[in-house]
Parts: C-alpha cells; structure tokens; sequence
C-alpha cells in the first residue's frame, strides 16, 4: 500500500515512518499543502494523510481539491479538539480524524479499518456494475448507460439481453442459447420471440448509426462495439 502524509513536524514524520515501514507500507512524506497536492497529482496513493494546520495550503482545503476528482480515503491529523471542527473535517470530504496526540499503533488501526472498508466498497462496485468501451451497466439501479447517458425505457428483459451481450463481446448467441440465458428456460414459445426482443432492443440503443448487436446468419447474434 502507498500512502501520502503530509505533516510538517518533522518528529511526527520520524515516528510515523518506523512504524509504517514494520507495517510494509511505503510511505511518502511531505511538509506542506502545496507539495502534498504536487505528489498526488504526480502518483497513485492507496490512502493520504492530511495535517490539518499545514504551511502554504491547510489540510482540510487540500482534502476538498482532492475530493473534487477522487475517493482515495483521506485521515485528518489535528490538535483540535471541539466537535464542530470534527464536523467540519468529515463533512468536507476526510473518512477519519485523529486527534493529536496519537498513537501510532491507534492510527496504524484506522488505515488498517478504512483501506478495508475502502477494498469492500470497491469489490462491491465490481460486483455491481459492468463496464466496456462505450457503456456501463448498473445491476442495482437496472441501467444502462451509453456514453453516460441511461438508454430509456429498457424492458427487465431488453435489459438482460443487452448485458449479457456486453459481458460476452463478440460471442455469438443462438436464439436457443439467448432463450435458454436470458429467459431462464421457463418461457414455452419459438424462437421468434428472440428476434422481436432484438428488433426492438436496437431501435433503442442506435447511436451513430453503428450496429451494436449483429446478426450472424443461420447461428444467432453479438455484440461488436468496434468494426472488425
């Protein structure tokens, strides 16, 4: 894991770097505002930690930068102490708030807590939504979108088709396999209706006059998003 810190006391940077390093950690240290943002628009950090009272930019301004174009987590270290700051700090974009002094071993914790919580979020994104070159599907809200924009008016089953098309580019379907995926084996009728959920299915998603779903004569369809 790569974290950011940025503390401009020098004797917290020391400590911390001991205990990060027996962790695995690698750690880049930085001592102001400004060069913690110069770090992160130049790397990939897996967490940052933010000094609240840094020189040149505070941390809780550099956090809201970073949250204008990220979700990396972010811990806010502070002397202060009231809840209102507290608030402030959270509602302003940071997932944790240490107050000083700490316990490197308590901080250790909440990196620990948060990266898996940040892991879990993640995997559930994964799990949930379906990307490829040009459109996105989103299981939990039952949408496809094409170019960032959601395709209207998508029957449950003019939506299962086109997923599963975007799960298997270029894989050719025959009618008895769609009926058999997308139907679930229970719907009693020819392979027509396959045909007429496709007919419509493409209306709905024609951009730029591009063929997304093709036929292959005498076998089925797929999805090509790309001309051979």
């Amino acid at each position: 894991m790569r974290l950011l810190i940025a503390e401009d006391d020098t004797s917290v940077c020391e400590m911390l770097d001991l205990f990060m390093r027996k962790e695995g950690y690698q750690v880049s240290f930085v001592h102001d505002g400004q060069a913690a943002l110069d770090h992160w628009n130049n790397q990939d950090f897996d967490l940052i930690i933010l000094d609240w009272m840094l020189p040149k930019m505070d941390g809780v301004r550099v956090c809201q930068i970073i949250r204008q174009s990220s979700d990396v987590p972010i811990i806010l270290l502070t002397a202060r102490t009231g809840e209102s700051d507290q608030v402030l700090g959270l509602e302003l974009g940071a997932d944790d708030y240490v107050t000083k002094p700490f316990s490197p071993l308590a901080l250790i914790a909440r990196i620990k807590a948060i990266l898996r919580r940040s892991q879990r979020e993640q995997t559930s994104l994964t799990e949930h939504k379906l990307k490829s070159k040009y459109f996105l599907v989103n299981e939990e809200m039952r949408e496809i979108l094409y170019d960032g924009e959601v395709i209207e008016d998508l029957t449950p089953k003019e939506f299962e088709l086109l997923k599963l098309f975007i799960q298997h580019p270029k894989r050719v379907f025959s009618r008895e396999e769609l009926l058999s995926r997308v139907w679930n084996y229970d719907f009693y009728g020819d392979e027509r209706t396959v045909d007429a959920h496709i007919k419509r299915l493409r209306k709905k998603i024609i951009r730029d006059h591009h063929q997304w779903i093709q036929t292959v004569w005498g076998v089925g369809y797929k999805f090509v998003e790309d001309e051979d």
